[in-house]
């Protein structure tokens, strides 16, 4: 398949600000031919939109409102009207909440799962699409455990399996749609400022973040991402940890 980003249409939810935002940026400076941003929050997103215009061809980047919940079917109608085909679906948008169970799977896990097969749909061959990738969001906690987070881990865990099942090569061959997983390592954004975990674990859950984790800023999962898309094979996973280079998860 083609693993050439100049000329691509890239979609990223929660691309507001952190790893969306990141993402977008190392994707327009790669080339891509649009970079649609979604989120829930407008001002910032218009706020970012505005500078990416000042620094990148101003056609090249378009933003709308959107709660991943809810604006699924309403989103991908206006972006075919007005984009046609999309080439790249990053699901980043994600949060971490171990008081609310129910918001925590819906957002990272059921949403994941619901975007990726509206538009998987819509890029597969068998339908007259022209293929194209999807890569999921995850995290290093999608796969090691702690005892901090067990509702994060939950969701971050199923975002993995079912990416790596919709992503199997037997799926890639027949559809032509590729799935890939990206594990980000711990990365400074508001999400992990501002770490919401149960309250008799909370200290505890920061100091070991704090002293146990190789962070990063959030360019470099921007640059992992582009990296990823030109290197993965359907199916496989990859972390992006401590600003280092992407890398292929074995399990």
């Amino acid at each position: 398949m083609d693993r050439e980003v100049k000329g691509k249409v890239v979609v990223v939810t929660g691309a507001a600000n952190g790893l969306g935002l990141a993402m977008v940026t190392s994707f327009l400076n790669q080339g891509v031919k649009l970079a649609i941003l979604l989120d829930m929050d407008e001002q910032k997103g218009k706020e970012s939109l505005t500078n990416l215009k000042q620094k990148f061809e101003s056609d090249r980047a378009v933003f709308y409102k959107c709660d991943v919940l809810k604006d699924l079917d309403q989103i991908f109608e206006t972006i075919k009207n007005n984009h046609k085909h999309i080439d790249i679906l990053v699901n980043n948008a994600g949060v971490l909440d171990e008081g609310n169970l129910k918001r925590t799977m819906d957002i990272n896990s059921m949403a994941v799962m619901e975007w990726t097969v509206k538009f998987y749909k819509d890029m597969s061959l068998a339908n007259g699409g022209k293929g194209g990738t999807i890569i999921n969001v995850s995290s290093i906690f999608g796969y090691r455990i702690t005892p901090f987070i067990p509702y994060y881990h939950a969701s971050k865990y199923a975002v993995l399996g079912f990416s790596k099942s919709m992503g199997h090569e037997k799926n890639f061959k027949k559809f032509g749609v590729r799935v890939v997983t990206l594990c980000p390592g711990l990365t400074h954004t508001n999400l992990t400022a501002n770490p919401n975990a149960w309250e008799d674990l909370l200290d505890e859950f920061v100091e070991d973040l704090q002293s146990n984790y190789d962070w990063q800023d959030p360019s470099a999962i921007g640059d992992g991402t582009v990296e990823i898309f030109r290197e993965a094979d359907s199916g496989s996973a990859w972390v992006v940890e401590g600003s280092r280079p992407a890398e292929k998860i074995e399990f």
